[in-house]
């Protein structure tokens, strides 16, 4: 009996701790209004981003299941001074979804899905027809807790607000790294509302979660 409490307490303390993991938002975003987009500085230095060497990585869940996929950029330019990243914007290709993590009419039929390729079903994501584009622009770097954090206006789907993320930077010879932590969006703010739980009632264990997760990874070259 003893034993048989002990593997029951265990099972039961792993169980806790895998739903509280769960829970955790990764470096969860606040948004704000828009905010004026930084010129870029006299005597700066510009780096263009380098689209093949470039992407964004995300997560979306539901509550007994998860998909990874990536995202490629189209265009951007980083201003720099003193190595600093002062100001630049990047556009995100939203018809590029891409879903990591199925293979054949599985991958395809989500991939249909997120961009709104499937009839009936256009506005339920991205509609990729519509807004087929995402874009953000620096307004600001700040330094919190350690960490450089960067802040600039967050387009998607028409909507724009401004979001802050904790990112690296590096430069060797004539390239610019920039990778952020993964950080956390709630989708909704950006009106992909399909599924969630916050906005529709009676889903039951229906829902998709609204937290998106996101690591955004850019190679740039010196101009």
């Amino acid at each position: 009996m003893k034993i048989k409490f002990i593997n029951t307490l265990v099972i039961t303390t792993l169980v806790i701790m895998t739903f509280s993991c769960k829970g955790e938002k990764k470096n969860a975003v606040e948004t704000t209004p828009t905010e004026e987009v930084k010129e870029a500085p006299i005597a700066s230095i510009t780096y263009n981003v380098d689209v093949q060497s470039s992407n964004i990585d995300w997560i979306g869940s539901k509550p007994l299941e998860k998909h990874t996929g990536t995202l490629k950029l189209t265009s951007g330019t980083l201003e720099t001074k003193e190595n600093i990243v002062k100001s630049g914007s990047f556009v995100i290709d939203m018809t590029s979804i891409n879903v990591t993590d199925l293979e054949g009419d599985e991958k395809t039929h989500l991939e249909q899905h997120l961009r709104g390729e499937s009839k009936g079903k256009e506005d339920h994501f991205f509609n990729v027809a519509k807004f087929p584009k995402a874009v953000f622009e620096i307004t600001g770097i700040s330094e919190k807790e350690g960490k450089t954090y960067l802040e600039g206006n967050l387009e998607i789907k028409g909507i724009k607000k401004n979001v802050s993320f904790p990112v690296t930077t590096s430069i060797e010879t004539n390239v610019m790294t920039l990778n952020t932590e993964v950080f956390t969006i709630n989708r909704t703010e950006w009106g992909v509302n399909y599924g969630s739980k916050s906005i529709f009632d009676n889903l039951g264990d229906k829902f998709i979660n609204d937290d998106i997760e996101l690591k955004i990874s850019i190679k740039a070259n010196k101009a």
